[in-house]
């Protein structure tokens, strides 16, 4: 689903999904972008931050109420408050405009590589048992997360950052490792989103980032998972 204002714009977005072979929906109204979605259940949303009336990130946040598309934040103000307000309701990537439809398509191809849901296999493991950090229970099988018993709403992004630091808790991941893990290797951008999205986990779970109970920072290499203490 496509949601921007800017007709041309869009049409050119458009057509270079379809192109590829995505079935595309589009609009330029923020509410009726919301409605649209309860309707088609898109697997990515391409969502212009400035929109008039329901802008972005309003729309972005009540897509996240009820949907699990991935969202990709299109911006023409440069300002980092633009870009980490995005990204706070939800949004798992962004680009500036003026931007190349060819990098959109890539970045929204690297997402759909992650699939939106875990498929079993024909002859299926045994579920993996949930881990505990301290207070902290991650279910990476069942993809949930609590923390002290009470569970956490966390975007699939999110979660997925979590679930790659929880797989070898002792071992320290750069933000490289991190984006090829979790955005895949083909996706181009800044690897400081990676930092963007373990802020909002750390608040999410309640952490501190001086203290990292559960994410902590090493300092000029990356991030690995705490004790929960």
């Amino acid at each position: 689903m496509v949601v921007e204002d800017e007709a041309p714009l869009a049409a050119l977005v458009g057509t270079y999904l379809e192109r590829d072979g995505f079935e595309v929906a589009i609009t330029g109204d923020g509410s009726e972008a919301v409605a649209l979605a309860r309707q088609v259940d898109p697997d990515v949303v391409v969502l212009d931050l400035g929109l008039p009336g329901l802008d972005g990130v309003e729309v972005c946040r009540q897509l996240r109420t009820f949907s699990d598309a991935y969202v990709v934040m299109l911006t023409a103000r440069t300002e980092e408050v633009d870009t980490l307000i995005g990204l706070s309701v939800g949004a798992d990537d962004y680009l500036t405009k003026p931007f190349s439809p060819r990098e959109l398509i890539a970045r929204i191809q690297a997402m759909l590589r992650r699939p939106r849901t875990t498929v079993a296999p024909a002859d299926p493991a045994p579920p993996a048992p949930p881990r505990s950090f301290g207070g902290l229970v991650l279910d990476i099988d069942g993809r949930e997360v609590t923390v002290d018993g009470v569970p956490i709403a966390l975007t699939r992004t999110e979660f997925d950052v979590l679930a790659a630091l929880a797989r070898d808790p002792g071992v320290v991941l750069t933000r490289a490792q991190l984006i090829e893990t979790v955005w895949g290797p083909n996706w181009m951008g800044d690897e400081h989103l990676v930092d963007v999205h373990v802020g909002h986990l750390r608040r999410k779970l309640g952490d501190d980032a001086a203290r990292g109970r559960y994410v902590r920072t090493v300092r000029g290499v990356g991030y690995r998972m705490g004790t929960g203490r």
